[in-house]
């Protein structure tokens, strides 16, 4: 009884272990890697779906570098115009396929501590929310930058809630990690392409 107890325990700790340590590289085609953290424990995390892409596949060249969605494997891909430059980062997605827009677009704004406002149909499902929340504020859905898309009312932005990331959980924007918007904000420019699959 007592060996059963230790035997479990050795498993379940070892499997924790793994999955704590499980965290997704961010590849740069220099050969340097950087290391994202990992979800919440309480999230399963799909680290197969995090592999590297070529840009090929998906963009006829890189002008004004290229960004593509992996709605499906929550992921996004961001290549610099030169293509010296690979990151790959975990998102969260639309929580529906209603909420989610597919296709092409561009970067057509970028924003530092952008301010939100509900659209109006969100309003209408959540009348409580506010009509605003200022940029900076610990409680912005948009965390710390915003890259705007040549779609209305559709971001790629930060959160400050690292829960959603991995997740389906958003009214049809993508979200990152602060830290890498942060990082994505300095690489993208506006004119970059967008691609959301």
């Amino acid at each position: 009884m007592i060996t059963d107890r230790l035997n479990r325990r050795a498993v379940l700790g070892g499997a924790a272990a793994v999955l704590g340590a499980a965290a997704v590289p961010s590849l740069a085609q220099d050969g340097s890697t950087e290391i994202i953290p990992p979800a919440s424990s309480t999230i399963r995390n799909n680290i197969s779906s995090f592999r590297m892409l070529d840009w090929r596949g998906y963009f006829s060249d890189t002008r004004k570098g290229a960004i593509l969605v992996d709605t499906t494997s929550r992921a996004l891909h961001f290549w610099s115009e030169d293509q010296s430059v690979y990151r790959l980062y975990p998102t969260s997605v639309p929580l529906s396929e209603e909420l989610t827009r597919r296709g092409r677009t561009d970067v057509v704004e970028k924003v530092v501590n952008p301010s939100w406002r509900p659209t109006p149909s969100m309003k209408e499902r959540n009348p409580e929310w506010p009509d605003v929340v200022e940029g900076g504020a610990p409680d912005n859905p948009l965390g710390t930058r915003a890259l705007y898309l040549g779609w209305t009312y559709y971001r790629i932005h930060g959160t400050h809630d690292t829960r959603k990331i991995g997740r389906r959980s958003s009214n049809g924007c993508i979200g990152l990690y602060n830290e890498h918007i942060e990082e994505l904000f300095q690489m993208a420019q506006v004119g970059t392409q967008v691609l959301l699959i």
